[in-house]
């Protein structure tokens, strides 16, 4: 049963994304307040002699969440166990991870928001005390016995912080959210991860894949990827901007980044609603995707942007996302 929750180190980084991953934290690109702070408190732990305090990343997808907490373990010289809220159903699906939990050893936990409330309950005294309460037996005659574990740590990483209880967000002692990446960081992205993948790319080049890639080194790399092929398959010995222009339009990738989506989504608020604003459970059904998948990977990008915003009433399209597909805007959009 453990090994099915658990999710080995090695298991991740032998993934096609787990080798573009930085080694140290130092080679981390981008998010540079976060990694002064992480190295500061990473020092002074290591001069303690102590596990690093618990950890809680936040932010939308493929920012670096989860690379964060393997390097956090490596700055550490920890083991890491990985598992996400969803894997863990049961109680004793928790108990007995933290029970086989050795000193200073860092627990992942990824969407950790979707842990169910009875379990979550299980971290309260883990992460303070470092014990927990095991019930053995039922009924009248169950007893309750608390158990000592190892000092540990815990890092959570989520998309959605306002889901996560208070009583177990109060219990981190470092909460940082990520940001979307600025295009100079990007680049520095792809041309580290060009140069690990084989691929020779130019400055320009870099940038056209940077510009376009939604402000997250995740889809950065997997841009890369493609334009790589398309170069290849085209000929081409090194990607230029040209050739990164005609890969991402093939793609269907607009020049802000745009995949079909993103466009969908825009074009439907604008088209269908008159520029809004419309409820994400009606935008949910008319684009037939789920309103979480809306609210948490497509529309953090666009909000960010400035092409749409949330309000008490719905969602409503800027001034910038009609000029941006050559629309004149309603005289009622005032953003």
């Amino acid at each position: 049963m453990l090994q099915k929750k658990l999710i080995s180190k090695k298991t991740v980084e032998d993934k096609g994304e787990g080798k573009l991953r930085p080694d140290c934290l130092s080679e981390f690109i981008g998010q540079d307040k976060l990694k002064e702070n992480l190295s500061l408190f990473i020092t002074a732990a290591k001069a303690r002699g102590e596990q690093l305090d618990h950890c809680l990343f936040y932010g939308p997808p493929g920012l670096g969440k989860t690379t964060l907490a393997y390097l956090l373990s490596k700055e550490m010289d920890a083991t890491i166990l990985a598992t996400s809220g969803p894997a863990l159903e049961r109680q004793s699906d928790l108990a007995a991870i933290l029970t086989n939990l050795k000193s200073k050893d860092i627990l992942f936990i990824d969407e950790i928001h979707r842990l169910k409330p009875q379990v979550e309950e299980i971290l309260y005294q883990a992460m303070e005390d470092f014990n927990i309460d095991i019930v053995i037996g039922q009924g009248a005659g169950a007893k309750t016995i608390k158990l000592k574990i190892a000092p540990f740590t815990l890092v959570g990483a989520t998309t959605r912080l306002g889901l996560l209880t208070s009583p177990l967000r109060d219990r981190f002692g470092l909460i940082h959210m990520l940001n979307f990446y600025p295009p100079e960081d990007l680049k520095k992205i792809i041309k580290r991860s060009a140069k690990i993948l084989g691929v020779k790319i130019d400055e320009a080049g870099a940038m056209e894949i940077a510009r376009r890639s939604r402000g997250t080194p995740r889809i950065s790399n997997r841009l890369l990827r493609r334009v790589r092929d398309f170069a290849q398959v085209n000929g081409s010995e090194h990607i230029t901007r040209e050739i990164a222009n005609r890969s991402l339009q093939m793609q269907g990738i607009d020049d802000a980044g745009f995949d079909e989506m993103d466009k969908k989504l825009l074009l439907t608020v604008i088209d269908r609603f008159k520029g809004g604003p419309v409820g994400i459970e009606t935008l949910a059904a008319t684009l037939g995707e789920d309103k979480d998948t809306l609210s948490d990977v497509v529309e953090p990008f666009l909000m960010q942007s400035n092409f749409l915003i949330r309000t008490p009433k719905g969602r409503i399209a800027t001034q910038k996302a009609f000029l941006h597909f050559g629309k004149k805007p309603d005289s009622k959009t005032l953003f």
